[in-house]
């Protein structure tokens, strides 16, 4: 198996890392930078044998070595500064993103595609329209992160480990993201119960807030870490055919009452991709603010269909 990770920075080096310690495949890196992907993939490759993975990495400009690849994550472009929305990102990275499809279908045409560019629901977008992929192919990282955000803060609230914290977010991957608290659970009691109504807005509050307040801390940067471990649990669940149930950004064909968009929904992730897309009974409210979330998206694809024309090719 091998996954080619494009953009060398934090975060596709987080994921090229993860990739390797979870055993997953051989990772290539490739970054614009010369030097920059070659020099981290021959730093993760010393760190081989003490992970005690036979995994091979290499890095490079060319795009050439990126041929074969089972799967293609899209990491590059500029990273949210303090005070910048994931909306005003919109016309650099989208551009970026473009580039990089158009390049990556020309030695890579049979691989999955995974974004975590942001604004990722509108590159994810961009990504399958250049590449010209079915939605089972071309996905979006970011509700597997934000459900971990909102997993993590309920732990620290209730004082209980994260990982018995049943959860998920859906929606768009920024401000107007979903928290679905209706279906949240701790150790299968039902969160509702566990916690105060507006100690639980304010979780699902620093939840839609959680990357932003990630980059303002670190001041010059954004998140990564986390990305990157999401990046790899995506990437496990399609080599492994994992069948996972997870929250993706994918292409919706009338699901949830909404057509043409990219948003954060649950999956079934396996073998095939995206091979499903699971329809959740939700209370009124919440799919009330779902459809809110998939409206500014469509009105972000919109903008950026605008100014792009209609041919993808030349974006």
């Amino acid at each position: 198996m091998k996954v080619t990770v494009l953009g060398a920075g934090n975060v596709g080096a987080t994921c090229a890392q993860r990739i390797l310690e979870k055993d997953l495949a051989d990772v290539y890196l490739v970054d614009v930078v010369e030097g920059l992907a070659e020099g981290k993939a021959l730093d993760l490759a010393q760190a081989a044998p003490l992970l005690g993975t036979s995994r091979r990495i290499n890095g490079g400009t060319s795009y050439d070595g990126a041929s074969g690849s089972d799967i293609v994550v899209i990491t590059a472009g500029k990273p949210r500064t303090p005070g910048m929305s994931r909306e005003d990102l919109l016309t650099i990275n989208g551009k970026i993103v473009a580039s990089l499809a158009r390049q990556a279908a020309a030695v890579a045409p049979g691989a999955f595609v995974i974004v975590v560019t942001n604004p990722l629901d509108i590159t994810t977008y961009i990504a399958g329209r250049v590449m010209d992929l079915p939605r089972e192919r071309v996905m979006g990282m970011a509700g597997l992160l934000d459900t971990a955000r909102f997993r993590t803060f309920i732990g620290w609230q209730l004082g209980c480990s994260a990982t018995d914290v049943t959860a998920m977010v859906l929606g768009g991957h920024g401000d107007s993201m979903v928290p679905i608290v209706s279906h949240a659970t701790v150790g299968g009691v039902p969160l509702t119960q566990l916690v105060p109504p507006d100690v639980l807005e304010a979780i699902v509050q620093r939840t839609r807030d959680g990357g932003a307040e990630v980059v303002k801390l670190l001041k010059t940067g954004s998140a990564f870490y986390a990305p990157g471990a999401a990046v790899a649990d995506m990437v496990g669940a399609i080599l492994n055919d994992q069948k996972r149930l997870v929250p993706v950004s994918a292409k919706l064909d009338g699901e949830y009452g909404m057509d043409g968009i990219f948003l954060g929904v649950p999956v079934l992730l396996g073998a095939g991709g995206v091979e499903s897309v699971v329809e959740m009974t939700l209370p009124e409210a919440e799919l009330a603010a779902l459809k809110a979330s998939g409206d500014a998206v469509r009105a972000a694809m919109e903008m950026w269909s605008s100014l792009a024309g209609d041919d993808p090719a030349g974006w």
